[in-house]
Formats: C-alpha cells, sequence, structure tokens
C-alpha cells in the first residue's frame, strides 16, 4: 500500500470494532460525518452495537482533546484520522438524505479532488459495496488483519495438522519410546501424520509436545468416551485435546455432521461427571436462529431460549443412550438424566447474552456456533475463564449467519489465528462428516 491510501469508514465497521480506525497502519482513515450522526443513535443501545458505538464516541473524543478532528489526528500508528463531509452533491438518482448514499458522496469527492490519491472505501455492507463499485469507487470489506498483515485467507487457516515424511525407524521408535525428537520446530500441540519414506504403509500419528520438543503418541481412550468411539484420525486428535488437562482453550472446526459439538460434549460429560475435575458442564451459544426469526416467543426465559438450545439437548440425549455407564446409572435407578444434572448443578447450558462482567472458574465451557460470534464478542468469552477452567468452542467458518461476519472476520477464525503458537491451545480441523451419509452428501454437492 503506498502512504497517499486513504480509507473512508462506513458505520458498520465501527459498529463492528470500534477500534478499527488504528488498524490502517500510516495511511490516511477518513470518517465521513454522517457516521457520527449514526453512532449516536446506537449508543443507548444494550448490545454489542450499544457498547461498540460508545467505544468508538469515547475514542474519538480522545482523538479530538490531541487536534482537531476536522483537520486530522496523527495516530501512533503512523497514520491520519479526520472526520468530513462531502464537498459535491449526492449523485443523481440518488436519495441525498440516505446515509450510505452521503459517505459514497464524500468518497467520489475525495477521489475527484486528488485523483492521485488511493481512495477506498471499507463496508461490511455488500450492497454498498456493489454501489460504490458502480461509481468507480473502489470498495473492501473490513477484514481486522488485512490490513496489518496478520489475517491469512480462509483456505489458508491454521488446521492443526501437518504430514512429514521421515525413516522408518522414527516410527518404531514412537511407538516402543513413546516419543520422538524432532528437528523441525512445530506448533505447539500440532499433530502429525507421521508416512515410512520407503513403505506408505508404514504409518502413524503424534503430537508435537512443545515443552518436550518432541512429539508424543496420541491419547486413545480404550472404553471410548461416553460411549463413542472416534471414526477418523481428526477426531482422534480432537479428543486428545479435550481430555488433556493441560491444554485450556481447544478449538474444533468443521462442516455439519463431523462431530465437533458431540466429542466436546462427551469429554465435558467425562471430566466433570465421572472424573470430577471440573465443577460443571457449562454450554453456551448464540441466540441466533436459522432463517426466518419467529418473533418474540412466549413464556419464562428458559422456555423462550429452549429452541435456540435444542441442538444441545439432542446431542446429550444422544450420549446418555450411547453410553453404557450412564444406561447402567438408569438400570440402578440413579437417573442421571440431563435434566437431573441440571438440577445437581452438574450442567449449566444456558445463552453467552449475559455472560459479560461473570467469572468462571474450575469449568468445562463449551461455545457452540462460535462462528457467530465477533471478535471482541470471542475476546469478552475468554477473559471470562476463572481458575482451572478449561473453554472449547466449536463452529464452521463458513456456516454464518450473522451478515457482517465472515470466513475470516469471526470471532472463531480470530482465536485461532490468536492462539495457534500458545502452548495452552490445541486445535483440530475436522474434515470427514460422520453424521451420515446423506449428510456428507449434502455438505459436499450443495
Amino acid at each position: 500500500m503506498g502512504t497517499n491510501k486513504k480509507f473512508v469508514i462506513d458505520t458498520n465497521v465501527v459498529l463492528f470494532d470500534p477500534r478499527s480506525v488504528f488498524k490502517f497502519r500510516n495511511h490516511e482513515v477518513i470518517i465521513p460525518l454522517v457516521v457520527i450522526e449514526e453512532i449516536d443513535r446506537f449508543k443507548r443501545a444494550m448490545n454489542e452495537n450499544g457498547r461498540n458505538a460508545r467505544t468508538f464516541s469515547r475514542l474519538m473524543d480522545e482523538l479530538r482533546d490531541m487536534g482537531s478532528l476536522h483537520e486530522g489526528v496523527k495516530l501512533d500508528t503512523g497514520g491520519v484520522l479526520r472526520v468530513s463531509m462531502a464537498e459535491s452533491e449526492v449523485f443523481k438518482g440518488l436519495d441525498e438524505g440516505y446515509a450510505d448514499n452521503q459517505m459514497i458522496a464524500l468518497a467520489k469527492s475525495l477521489q475527484d479532488e486528488d485523483p492521485s490519491s488511493e481512495i477506498t472505501f471499507i463496508s461490511k455492507d455488500i450492497n454498498l459495496r456493489i454501489k460504490a463499485d458502480a461509481f468507480g469507487i473502489e470498495a473492501e470489506d473490513y477484514k481486522p488483519t488485512k490490513f496489518d498483515g496478520d489475517v491469512p485467507e480462509s483456505e489458508a487457516l491454521y488446521t492443526g495438522t501437518t504430514t512429514m515424511e521421515v525413516p522408518g525407524e522414527v516410527i518404531d521408535k514412537l511407538f516402543t519410546q513413546k516419543r520422538v525428537e524432532i528437528e523441525h520446530r512445530l506448533k505447539p500441540n500440532q499433530f502429525v501424520f507421521l508416512k515410512d519414506e520407503a513403505s506408505s504403509s508404514h504409518t502413524a500419528i503424534g503430537r508435537f509436545d512443545y515443552n518436550q520438543s518432541c512429539i508424543v503418541p496420541v491419547y486413545k481412550p480404550v472404553d471410548g468416551l461416553w460411549g463413542i468411539y472416534p471414526r477418523n484420525a481428526e477426531q482422534t486428535f480432537a479428543i486428545d485435546l479435550l481430555l488433556n488437562d493441560e491444554i485450556k482453550l481447544v478449538s474444533l472446526v468443521g462442516t455439519a455432521g463431523t462431530g465437533k459439538t458431540l466429542l466436546a460434549l462427551a469429554a465435558g460429560l467425562s471430566k466433570t461427571v465421572d472424573d470430577g475435575i471440573y465443577s460443571r458442564l457449562l454450554v453456551s451459544r448464540p441466540v441466533m436462529p436459522m432463517g426466518k426469526d419467529l418473533g418474540y416467543l412466549p413464556g419464562t426465559i428458559e422456555e423462550k431460549l429452549h429452541p435456540y438450545m435444542q441442538p444441545i439437548f439432542d446431542n446429550i440425549d444422544f450420549l446418555f443412550g450411547a453410553s453404557s455407564v450412564a444406561k447402567s446409572h438408569r438400570r440402578g435407578g440413579v437417573g442421571r438424566g440431563c435434566q437431573e444434572l441440571m438440577e445437581q448443578g452438574l450442567l449449566n447450558i444456558e445463552p453467552l447474552t449475559y455472560i459479560r462482567g461473570r467469572s468462571i472458574p474450575q469449568q468445562f465451557m463449551i461455545v457452540d456456533e462460535a462462528q457467530n460470534l465477533s471478535p471482541h464478542e470471542m475476546k469478552t468469552i475468554i477473559t471470562r475463564a476463572g481458575d482451572n477452567t478449561k473453554i472449547v468452542i466449536t463452529g464452521d467458518t463458513l456456516q454464518i449467519d450473522s451478515p457482517y461476519l465472515d470466513s475470516v472476520s469471526n470471532g472463531l477464525a480470530y482465536v485461532l489465528e490468536c492462539f495457534k503458537s500458545e502452548p495452552i491451545a490445541g486445535h483440530v480441523s475436522l474434515e470427514k462428516g460422520e453424521r451420515s451419509r446423506l449428510s456428507e452428501l449434502a455438505t459436499q454437492l450443495m
């Protein structure tokens, strides 16, 4: 990017990331005056948009103390931020009272004023980007790390696995000595497919132990996990991470039917109900419907939330049906069903709406459908973790319901990239669907 590049920022960008104005390095960031007006309408909302609007307003007020926003304020990044309004009329045929059109008019006036400058309009509104492009204005989506060089494209996201061709004796050593030192430095808790250079049938799988600087065998529970047995290598890797108490943050990414949520729940029940390592299994997910919303639902909070949490109940019911331990409990009259676990305080299923300000110690916490959370929301969740709490985040970065998130800018991908080099975290991308042949075909063909 040249030093004369100018970025015009849409309202939805600062509502998505109130600190976005600091993400454009040494370039000029221009906030249309109409954005300030629109932000004012959001500031009283008691939701994420409201919080971000208030944060942005405070940041702008702090910058105002450093100089004139009209003339431009020097940022620590080396760039300049200023608030401006269009000097030219709104284009013929467009409603000049419409905020989006005023933003386009500003970008066009800047372009006409200095043709040598690169003017880029940044918006998370697809239609507005199309409209800007129609008037000859370069328009891009806002992806937090695209402009500071930290975010890879979706297909390049860290998978948590790698393949290495090694001499056959290396594989034998892993089986006999349970560890193999390697010169190649892998990421902490990265899984490795070891292949014999001389024989394609001689293979092994392992995990890189960062503290010991060696590859160690992958843990496989002999009796399964609450009646669940891994059906492929990626599921085996996921179980290894989920049952490792030294790994406090686990991210599982995969399409529908790969088993990410089921495995997480099975591990949580094992660690909480069977082993007592954690005091409670806490399961949360965003309250976001698929398709048209049904509007207001009658009943108590629990009754309103039940349709959104039903997928979690379905998975837990399946585990109780698959687990011989659970079956024996019920035959003996103990009756550790889902409802009784909740009554005993061992299981809690709730939305993420009211998590801000809480401290969550000694719990196995699962955040399902995390791809529908923003990076800021994900940070809020993870910073709630107290002593000896393990957090498992699951989701599919290609199945996003939020209009302002995509496969790169969502909170799940953000956490994955931030923690991929940390020994306290582990990640696996699950590729193969195991729900049913029909489900797998639907994922591939539709």
